[in-house]
């Protein structure tokens, strides 16, 4: 059944008003900040379009614009010709008593965060993205990438796992540089 072009339109209002900064931030995430309106301004589109096959719920409907976001930016990629990785902000904070000292930890942590994280393919990036940055759970993460939710969280796990272990390397590595300027 469908609904009548005001109705249609109204909820179109609607959604748009409710999620657009959503989106708008999914997409800033993973393109440079000037592309980041033309794929948000894609996507909306694409929802206007298939705006019958939207979900009910509130939740399931932003897992499903990110959906229509991000294959818009697959789209855009595959016709640039460009294989880029997802650039993603990482903010790490540290609370500490000492705030220089929480400022220099938390500068080296961010760093070695960020190194950890571009050693990740971009797989791994997207699917800990989904959970970290766009709060989404597992059933709405897969609907996003396409997959079943259990694949969703097994992919989960195996990021989670490559982004500890680069992580890890790099807390060693600096670690065997401090012991080796600073030998006792």
């Amino acid at each position: 059944m469908r609904t009548s072009i005001p109705d249609r339109e109204q909820r179109f209002r609607s959604l748009f008003a409710d999620t657009y900064a959503e989106v708008l931030r999914f997409a800033q995430r993973r393109v440079h900040p000037s592309h980041a309106e033309d794929v948000a301004a894609d996507a909306f589109l694409v929802a206007w379009r298939r705006l019958e096959e939207a979900p009910g719920r509130a939740d399931d409907l932003r897992a499903w614009l990110f959906g229509i976001a991000r294959n818009c930016l697959l789209n855009t990629r595959r016709g640039l010709g460009r294989q880029d990785a997802l650039a993603v902000r990482i903010a790490v904070t540290t609370p500490s008593y000492d705030v220089a000292v929480a400022e220099e930890e938390s500068t080296a942590q961010r760093l070695d965060l960020a190194a950890a994280w571009g050693r990740l393919t971009p797989g791994e990036q997207e699917t800990l993205a989904l959970t970290v940055f766009e709060q989404l759970t597992s059933p709405q993460a897969a609907m996003v990438l396409g997959i079943s939710a259990a694949t969703y969280r097994l992919r989960l796990l195996r990021a989670r796992r490559a982004l500890r272990r680069h992580f890890d390397l790099d807390t060693l590595a600096v670690t065997r540089l401090e012991t080796l300027e600073n030998p006792s």
